[in-house]
């Protein structure tokens, strides 16, 4: 068992390292604590995904004694910050580390020079491009999280005899992998055709009102549904790439009068968008497991770092498949799902 005081001397050692290279030094600090260096780079620290990757990682760290240094974006999109980051760790001589991308392809020259340090890199839930640029992927499916969704909302609106005038709100203008899935699964679930696969808003269905961009943000989901709205008051069922934007979304709609009339489904299954299922807000969730990604990433990099191993994909799979759950309270024919009270226990497990 380690000494307390050595244990905390480190700590402290570990935030001057963290303050030295944050103001721009390049310089590795000398560390106190003799731990193995890990790091988890996510894409905001707002977002309540990335807020509970974050403690899911310092669990396991912990468990593994190992020492974990957390960075993120300013927002969706910020490659410089992650490529900072990478920088830092490996001035640090970390190990290895994980990331959910902010532009997948930007990323990898920073990744090419970890390797070069010998550093594992684990992409989280959104894949790199190329996915081969980082030793592994664990993520949710998220072209399932998006069929899921998409496949209740056909069902409950063939039900209901309703013909769907749809609202697309999406990520950014960036294209990365985790948005176009989502949205591609949403209109493959829901019978809608696609044109390209790798691309937003080239189907030519005349059920899908438009599209918008909501940075995974709930003021970006009120903006992008005030405007669509604007461009067809007719709209009546809402597609988020997240739960933030669902929020953001529903205070758009319930502003114009219209909480009764428009259904809205996303992706996150956090403990905030479980309970806007169980108010009626969000008819339906595919719930994501981002703490078991960020344990089982760590985890990863601590038997790589005593002997080598490097994770392995999921059978038929270029990515380890960490699981997506339907939640909703109202249930669909044909759609397996799962309740909000099962949600509440599980939320983000």
């Amino acid at each position: 068992m380690r000494d307390p005081t050595t244990s905390t001397i480190g700590r402290m050692v570990a935030a001057g390292c963290v303050m030295t290279l944050a103001l721009g030094s390049a310089a590795a600090c000398n560390r106190g604590n003799g731990e193995d260096v890990v790091g988890l780079i996510t894409k905001t620290d707002t977002n309540p995904f990335f807020v509970t990757m974050k403690r899911g990682a310092q669990k396991e760290a912990r468990a593994e004694e190992l020492e974990l240094q957390t960075f993120a974006g300013k927002q969706d999109g910020d490659n410089e910050a992650q490529v900072q980051a990478i920088e830092n760790l490996m001035s640090y001589g970390a190990k290895g580390f994980l990331i959910t991308p902010n532009d997948s392809k930007a990323i990898v020259p920073s990744i090419d020079k970890a390797h070069e340090q010998k550093m594992l890199v684990i992409a989280l839930d959104t894949p790199v491009d190329p996915p081969n640029a980082a030793d592994a992927t664990f993520a949710t499916d998220n072209y399932q999280a998006g069929k899921l969704i998409g496949q209740w909302a056909k069902a409950k609106f063939a039900k209901d005899n309703k013909q769907a005038k749809i609202a697309m709100l999406d990520l950014n203008a960036n294209g990365v992998s985790v948005d176009v899935k989502r949205d591609q699964g949403f209109l493959d679930g829901f019978g809608i055709q696609v044109g390209d696969p790798n691309r937003i808003g080239d189907e030519n269905d005349p059920r899908i009102a438009g599209h918008d961009v909501t940075d995974g943000a709930e003021d970006g989901g009120r903006t992008a549904m005030e405007n669509l709205l604007q461009k067809d008051p007719s709209i009546n069922l809402v597609y988020t790439i997240n739960e933030p934007a669902a929020a953001g979304a529903y205070q758009a709609v319930k502003n114009a009068g219209k909480a009764k009339d428009i259904t809205i489904v996303s992706i996150d299954g956090g403990c905030p968008g479980v309970d806007n299922v169980s108010k009626g807000v969000i008819g339906a969730t595919s719930m994501q497991f981002p703490i078991k990604m960020a344990q089982m990433g760590v985890d990863a990099i601590a038997k790589f770092a005593k002997d080598g191993t490097k994770p392995q994909p999921t059978p038929g799979k270029d990515f380890y498949d960490t699981g997506v759950q339907l939640i909703t309270d109202d249930p669909q024919a044909g759609v397996e799902a799962k309740d909000s009270t099962w949600g509440k226990q599980n939320c983000w497990g």
